[in-house]
């Protein structure tokens, strides 16, 4: 089946499109969508300029296309992209990296519809604290990009999620109810490696923005190496 894969250099859009690939998809491309509007309700804003990397690591075309950001106004920059990429890529299939958000999915689910494209989302309903442990198992290697709840710090920001980070976000889990894959708005990610990467990303510059309790990492400068230069 032609597949799409909305693209936002998160570990979960990352994760999914693992999942179409090793499914027999052929994901003829990944559509990233850039919001003009960081509290955009739908889709990820922090490190997004840098997905370009990421695409030519995973090395499938990749087609981005700005939204404004305002809430339910942005899906007309969704709907036109998938219009356009049926057309022109015989596109059947959206691919996404939802996993407990209803608010995203259902409207995926519909622009999806409207289209006459089927809508598939693998991680849907997985427990988040399997699916991270799993990830990692696998080699995906993600920071965190932006801290948006209580008790995540500015300290967190660019800060590898491994296991030993995992074991403090459980005891942040029970200590102020976060969701573990961050599916209330709690962070952001951005993947610097994984196993459908055949190069990884190093992150040569990046700056903290801190604003009361909340903030994002704004990347400055990044490149792409190859993987056994993981610790230079």
């Amino acid at each position: 089946m032609k597949t799409c894969a909305l693209f936002s250099g998160g570990k979960d859009s990352t994760l999914a499109l693992w999942c179409a690939i090793h499914q027999a998809h052929d994901v003829k491309c990944l559509l990233t969508v850039f919001p003009e509007r960081r509290d955009s309700w739908m889709f990820h804003h922090p490190g997004v300029e840098w997905t370009h990397l990421q695409a030519t690591a995973i090395g499938i075309p990749q087609v981005t296309v700005k939204a404004s950001g305002v809430k339910e106004q942005e899906l007309s920059a969704l709907s036109q992209s998938l219009s356009r990429l049926s057309a022109t890529h015989g596109i059947e299939c959206v691919v996404t990296g939802a996993l407990a958000s209803e608010y995203q999915k259902s409207r995926v689910d519909r622009v999806c519809d409207q289209l006459g494209l089927r809508s598939i989302a693998p991680l849907w309903g997985i427990d988040p604290e399997r699916l991270l442990a799993e990830q990692l198992q696998m080699g995906f290697e993600f920071i965190l990009s932006a801290c948006m709840a209580m008790g995540l710090s500015q300290s967190w920001l660019g800060r590898v999620i491994d296991s030993a980070a995992l074991n403090e976000l459980k005891g942040l889990r029970k200590k102020y109810g976060i969701h573990l894959a961050f599916e209330g708005g709690e962070a952001e990610t951005f993947v610097t490696d994984a196993p459908i990467f055949t190069n990884r990303l190093r992150i040569l510059e990046a700056e903290p923005i801190w604003t009361g309790d909340a903030g994002y990492l704004n990347i400055v400068r990044a490149d792409i190496v190859e993987k056994q230069l993981r610790n230079q």
